[in-house]
């Protein structure tokens, strides 16, 4: 790590706040991940509005009990600032082992601290096959040689 990930964002440091984001959702625990949120911070995920930590717990659980196998990558569209845009996709499947990834955009508000504040995600869905995934690591962190966004075609 470079120094404190705090607004405002240089390249570097927004690419890093990106990758730690990465690798706090991989672990797919909700307590852990809402602490990288402001107590009082603002969502909207697809059509879905939640507000602070307590909110955000329920929605990643329910999430995470629904999208098995859950793996993410994401990836710096731009910053400026205190906020970044990010692209990203994931793949999990239900629990009939019906396979899916999912695009999507996020824009990101942050306090001085480096807190998110707002969250705003746009997301779909494509139905794969299990023949068609991409994402091959065990569950957890994606490996540093692992192929990113672009690299995949993604």
């Amino acid at each position: 790590m470079t120094g404190p990930l705090v607004p405002p964002f240089t390249r570097e440091t927004a690419i890093e706040k990106v990758r730690t984001a990465e690798d706090t959702w991989n672990t797919r625990d909700p307590e852990t991940v809402s602490l990288a949120y402001t107590p009082d911070c603002h969502w909207r995920n697809r059509a879905e509005f939640v507000n602070g930590r307590d909110e955000i717990v329920a929605f990643l659980a329910r999430k995470w009990s629904r999208e098995l196998d859950y793996r993410l990558i994401k990836e710096l569209w731009s910053f400026d600032g205190n906020r970044i845009a990010v692209r990203f996709a994931y793949e999990c499947h239900d629990d009939s082992g019906n396979w899916y990834r999912s695009y999507g955009n996020e824009n990101w508000e942050f306090d001085d601290q480096g807190i998110m504040r707002a969250r705003y995600a746009s997301i779909n869905d494509l139905p794969i096959t299990e023949s068609e995934r991409k994402y091959h690591w065990a569950l957890g962190r994606r490996p540093d040689d692992h192929a990113g966004l672009s690299e995949l075609g993604l």
